[in-house]
């Protein structure tokens, strides 16, 4: 992979590639965005960041606030860096982007220098937070809540399995995050 190249606010206004909608502007299905869509998480400043491809996760309401959660096993880096933060963006890319996607899940950011490999153009929202020029959509969250669900909270028979499988071993273990949406941009 090549050296991703990292757009500056200066070099490159934010607003020229991105404009800002409302939350209930969102027109894409919660469920594609969720499960279908590669979207990739990312978390940290411009000087060190880590991006993780998401697999799941939704939007809602959640304390009368427009809400995004995921689920990150808790050895996740990027989750060490949302926790540190508090912020973190999540964005979603058109199906060319897949391999890049697949990249960013294939190795920890802890200790690779898979940022600065994978072959997409960083770029740092208006308020701080990293993306890529190449998004589509980009979801700006403030950190509300990250928790572990006990298996004993689950009732359908599937959930309880698979949360009992995901808790054999501490290093698969889930974190809910959850994040008030602050700003949402799509490309132009």
């Amino acid at each position: 992979m090549k050296n991703t190249k990292h757009l500056n606010v200066n070099e490159m206004n934010f607003y020229q590639l991105f404009k800002q909608i409302s939350p209930e502007e969102i027109y894409d299905n919660v469920f594609t965005l969720g499960s279908k869509d590669f979207f990739a998480i990312t978390a940290g400043k411009e000087d060190h960041y880590n991006s993780m491809i998401g697999s799941g996760g939704g939007l809602g309401i959640l304390l009368k606030k427009p809400t995004t959660w995921c689920i990150l096993q808790t050895t996740r880096y990027t989750l060490e860096l949302i926790k540190k933060e508090q912020t973190y963006t999540m964005s979603y890319f058109p199906d060319e982007y897949k391999k890049q996607m697949l990249y960013l899940g294939s190795k920890s950011g802890r200790d690779s220098k898979k940022m600065e490999e994978v072959e997409l153009t960083s770029v740092q929202t208006h308020s701080g937070g990293m993306s890529f020029k190449e998004a589509r959509l980009i979801i700006e969250c403030k950190l509300t809540q990250i928790t572990t669900p006990a298996p004993d909270d689950f009732y359908a028979q599937e959930a309880k399995e698979y949360v009992k499988e995901a808790y054999k071993d501490v290093k698969e273990y889930r974190k809910y995050v959850f994040g008030e949406i602050a700003h949402v941009w799509v490309k132009k």
